[in-house]
């Protein structure tokens, strides 16, 4: 095992990576449900490469990433800091830094295991206060560090108000499909307006949104196999008497960790508990969203319940609840939520909530994962150790 007690990575100086030809400039449209997640979604894909120089491979990266730009020329800008949020297209470049570490690739596999997340957030760039750059007005980060044995991390950070997972699954494969010299598959779509508020706004919803102490938190990366997702599935459904009630992987599993992590942090009967989910949107609108299209198209879904309701029924309850609540987001409700964003300009409450997403529909790498699911939890360390224990069905 690697002594990772002692990791450094060592990065240079930012640089702009700038379109390889002229884009649009001035502000660009960002939907509701754009505003909605202000947060950087950082991602780590790591690489094997004997055939070419560090020098060689980060040129390639930043090369292909100035072409792919003039096709995604939007994110090409800073995110306005008042108000609605916009992007402001100045055609100046996105983030790109180079970075290096005496290690091998090999302990990255290592750190993911054991879960060392302060070691694996130095991959993506964090700006230096010193810089006068908002970290939060940055739609962009690419940090391409380089190990001894040849291979490299690509770290991504991309904003959430610019690309949802679809968006950024169909951005990265671009990148790469230029890279390879091909067309693109799934050109993208820029015009963010089609999910625009109704005039007059109209709430046809109920669309919950408000609603521990200093615990040490830690994080736990757990895998169900095919076989124990269809158990759980088989215990859900075993109060079921016809085929209607037939329930996802995803509101199977959903349901069942709602329930153990109520357990698990021991809240008393009446504690109101909150779920939230993305659901994907774009195929519920009658108008239909386009393909390729380069923005939000997710919307989050609110479940308010008690603590005691949910762990003092059986399984099927809890999910019961998710598939009632997956099962609201139609047209209608998608544009209720539009308009609530517009009458509100809020951003949901995350006290008391468990919050999931599930990105086994993206099509960030094409690996054949035999139908399991890896999920990966926080929680405050006593807690952790009883949640642990449900997890072993």
């Amino acid at each position: 095992m690697a002594d990772l007690s002692e990791f450094v990575v060592n990065t240079k100086n930012p640089v702009l990576v700038a379109p390889k030809s002229e884009t649009r400039k001035g502000l660009h449209y960002l939907s509701n449900l754009d505003q909605n997640i202000a947060v950087m979604v950082k991602t780590l894909y790591y690489f094997k490469s004997e055939s070419r120089t560090n020098q060689k491979s980060y040129n390639v990266i930043k090369k292909y990433l100035s072409e792919i730009l003039v096709h995604y020329y939007p994110i090409v800008g800073w995110l306005t800091p008042k108000g609605k949020i916009a992007v402001n297209c100045t055609g100046e470049g996105v983030v790109l830094v180079e970075a290096e570490t005496s290690c091998w690739i090999n302990m990255i596999k290592e750190t993911i295991s054991e879960n060392r997340m302060e070691i694996l957030k130095k991959f993506v760039y964090d700006i230096p206060e010193h810089f006068n750059i908002d970290f939060c007005s940055v739609t962009l980060i690419s940090q391409v560090t380089f190990f001894k044995c040849g291979g490299f991390v690509l770290g991504l950070g991309m904003s959430h108000n610019v690309f949802d997972g679809v968006a950024a699954s169909e951005f990265l494969n671009s990148w790469c499909e230029t890279a390879k010299g091909f067309p693109l598959t799934v050109p993208p779509f820029l015009n963010r307006t089609i999910p625009r508020q109704r005039n007059p706004s109209k709430i046809e919803f109920p669309h919950n949104d408000k609603l521990y102490d200093d615990e040490k938190l830690v994080y736990r990366s757990f895998l169900f196999e095919s076989q124990n997702l269809e158990k759980l599935k088989t215990m859900e459904i075993e109060e079921y008497i016809n085929d209607n009630n037939k329930v996802t992987t995803f509101q199977a599993l959903t349901g069942f960790l709602r329930k153990s992590r109520c357990e698990a942090l021991g809240f008393k009967p009446d504690q109101r508990v909150k779920l939230l989910f993305a659901a994907d949107g774009q195929s519920r609108f009658i108008l239909p969203i386009p393909i390729g299209y380069c923005g939000n198209g997710i919307v989050l879904i609110g479940l308010v319940t008690s603590s005691g309701k949910l762990v003092g029924n059986p399984l099927s309850h809890s999910v019961g609840l998710v598939k009632k609540l997956a099962e609201l987001v139609t047209d209608g409700f998608m544009r209720s939520t539009i308009d609530y964003l517009e009458m509100n300009q809020t951003h949901p409450s995350l006290r008391a909530t468990l919050l999931i997403t599930s990105w086994s529909r993206l099509t960030l790498h094409k690996l054949d994962s035999d139908g399991g699911k890896k999920l990966f939890f926080l929680l405050p360390s006593p807690a952790m150790k009883i949640f642990e224990e449900l997890m072993k069905i």
